[in-house]
């Protein structure tokens, strides 16, 4: 599918919201799991605060429900008011975990949406992807628990992306295969698998794949990518960008295959470019990333850039 870029029937492009400027009120929901990492999350929001954005926290967002951050109708209240209280002009994901994908299930977007910054990665990859469904482009990016680890240059990347400034290429490593342009879906392997086939899947035809996970053994790698080539997305994407996957062990005393071997085996023969080594994902600098929005992948040169 390389260098067949036209627009699929059924997709339009996604646009950005509006540039964010100092003073603007952003929301902090909890799609996904409970709340545990309360310093960190601390430390998240005053990051927010101090690029100059007054920051308010959705009521509840304590609450508990074994491995979620309280009921399914709870958490899709509270993403609701966000999209609908037009006093806000972003959203930010408190923490990942498991959960965004039970909002779905009974999610319908307002018909009139106010398009804003919804921002996270990890389980909030469904969110994301519905989100682009709406031609809304959302942020790939840290999560309120994890951006005071980010270094210097992924904090100041995060910011530039939601002011509007342009966004600079990142380095990975080439596998060759020539270059292409096409939206770009960064995503959670495990819960963009989950997403295939239902209403919430973006359109794929000529698109750029970004792919991390963790904790994921090598095998079940596999067998998520393999579901990904017997059912025809991958004959039919663009490109694929990989970021890290981290904590991707095999059990002790069984015999495996790498990460990096599962990853040449089952993208490599594609024959459309990939370039691997990109720095977002977990445990490691997590660079934002525009989701719907288009990309450049250069296969050869090892780059994604954004024009």
């Amino acid at each position: 599918m390389a260098g067949n870029l036209g627009e699929p029937q059924g997709r339009r492009p996604c646009s950005y919201p509006p540039p964010l400027q100092p003073g603007d009120r952003l929301i902090v929901v909890a799609p996904s799991g409970g709340l545990r990492e309360l310093a960190a999350f601390n430390q998240g929001v005053e990051v927010w605060r101090s690029w100059g954005f007054t920051v308010d926290i959705s009521p509840g967002l304590e609450h508990q429900w074994g491995y979620l951050a309280g009921r399914d109708d709870h958490r899709r209240r509270q993403l609701a008011n966000a999209f609908t209280d037009s006093t806000y002009r972003g959203i930010l994901c408190a923490r990942g975990g498991y959960g965004g994908t039970r909002l779905l299930e009974q999610w319908h977007w307002p018909q009139r949406l106010i398009p804003k910054w919804l921002v996270g990665f990890s389980d909030v990859t469904s969110l994301l992807w519905s989100l682009a469904q709406q031609q809304v482009v959302g942020v790939h990016g840290p999560l309120l628990t994890t951006l005071a680890d980010e270094p210097d240059w992924s904090r100041q990347r995060l910011y530039e992306l939601v002011t509007g400034q342009p966004l600079a290429p990142l380095q990975g490593v080439g596998w060759g295969g020539g270059n292409v342009s096409g939206p770009l879906f960064p995503a959670n392997l495990t819960v963009a698998t989950q997403l295939l086939g239902t209403a919430h899947q973006p359109v794929l035809d000529g698109a750029i794949l970004a792919l991390e996970d963790v904790t994921e053994a090598p095998y079940r790698l596999d067998r998520m990518l393999t579901y990904w080539r017997m059912a025809g997305y991958l004959s039919r994407i663009g490109g694929v960008a990989l970021g890290r996957f981290s904590r991707c062990t095999p059990p002790e005393g069984v015999p495996s295959l790498t990460v990096a071997e599962v990853l040449r085996d089952r993208l490599g023969d594609l024959g459309i470019p990939v370039v691997a080594d990109l720095p977002f994902g977990h445990d490691g600098p997590n660079a934002a990333l525009p989701v719907g929005a288009i990309a450049r992948l250069d296969g050869t040169a090892g780059t994604v850039s954004f024009p």
